[in-house]
């Protein structure tokens, strides 16, 4: 019997990622598709690689929004239970950048975390399959608000579960352009100050941002040395290839937070998107002619 190894299972989720993300960009005739090609690899690597959870204990069909979490309302949840129960030696994943809501929900179908038919709501009123992910939506605990708040919360989270002596570790995924923005930089200030070696951020660094490159918006680069300058550990690898990607989470623990850089193509496996550059943010078809463009080139990714 040939058993596929975690590399193969890897690529067979992050292609599932863009075909997915893709034929959902062409039902809704817009959608976050260079997102999908740019993260794709490195959510197939936690999910399949590097994070320790238990089995989802979420329904497979997720409940519709029962309201905000608050003392008066028992009913309210957060969709934390799609990476298994909280467990002092398990880690626990949250999801910064929550525009990339639909590559994670995919993540967790391809994983056996959601069931399929759960995409059906995706978007659509009263569900918690929301576009821009929040608490109670899959696969996230926490809400992402305005970019660059997650880490600081992830931060909190990681302080308090060292305190109480739990040795599982707590795993980010964040956007580069959230380096914009001045709470990260104090966040990254506070997890080097406590120590928190039991918080790992990977970081999709695709140079894409809402307006456009990042470099002409505002210039982040170089990351890695300013990381560095504030204490933080920080590897530098390829982020659509797996090996490079999973390696540095098994580094021995130095008393310092992990920062992975993670360098990403927004065009990944998808070439039509290059003509769009450097406006890749969100993708609204032009006209019928670049839309049955895509519908062709799915057609294909199908058949592969």
């Amino acid at each position: 019997m040939c058993v596929e190894t975690w590399e193969l299972t890897a690529r067979r989720v992050a292609r599932a990622i863009r075909r997915r993300v893709l034929e959902h960009t062409l039902n809704a005739n817009g959608g976050y598709l260079s997102q999908a090609c740019s993260a794709a690899e490195i959510l197939a690597t936690l999910y399949v690689r590097v994070l320790n959870l238990a089995e989802s204990v979420a329904p497979p069909i997720p409940p519709p929004f029962s309201g905000v979490p608050a003392r008066d309302n028992p009913r309210a949840f957060t969709g934390a239970g799609y990476n298994g129960p909280h467990s002092p030696p398990l880690d626990r994943f949250y999801l910064s950048c929550v525009h990339y809501a639909l590559p994670l929900y995919v993540t967790l179908i391809e994983t056996g975390r959601l069931a399929p038919a759960g995409l059906a709501q995706f978007n659509q009123d009263g569900s918690t399959v929301e576009m821009i992910g929040a608490e109670h939506s899959p696969g996230l605990e926490v809400t992402g608000g305005s970019l660059g708040q997650t880490i600081s919360q992830a931060g909190g989270i990681a302080l308090a579960r060292r305190l109480r002596g739990e040795t599982g570790r707590n795993w980010l995924l964040m956007s580069d352009g959230e380096f914009q923005s001045g709470q990260t930089w104090e966040a990254v200030q506070a997890l080097t100050h406590y120590k928190l070696d039991n918080i790992g951020v990977y970081v999709d660094v695709n140079a894409q941002q809402c307006d456009g490159l990042m470099t002409d918006v505002m210039n982040i680069e170089p990351l890695s040395a300013r990381l560095e300058g504030f204490g933080a550990r920080v590897a530098v690898v390829n982020g659509h290839a797996f090996d490079a990607l999973a390696a540095p989470a098994a580094w021995e623990r130095d008393g310092r937070p992990l920062f992975i850089l993670c360098y990403t193509n927004p065009c990944q496996d998808i070439p039509l998107l290059e003509a769009r550059r450097p406006k890749l943010h969100y993708v609204r078809f032009q006209d019928a002619r670049e839309k049955n463009q895509y519908a062709d080139f799915l057609a294909e990714l199908e058949v592969a």
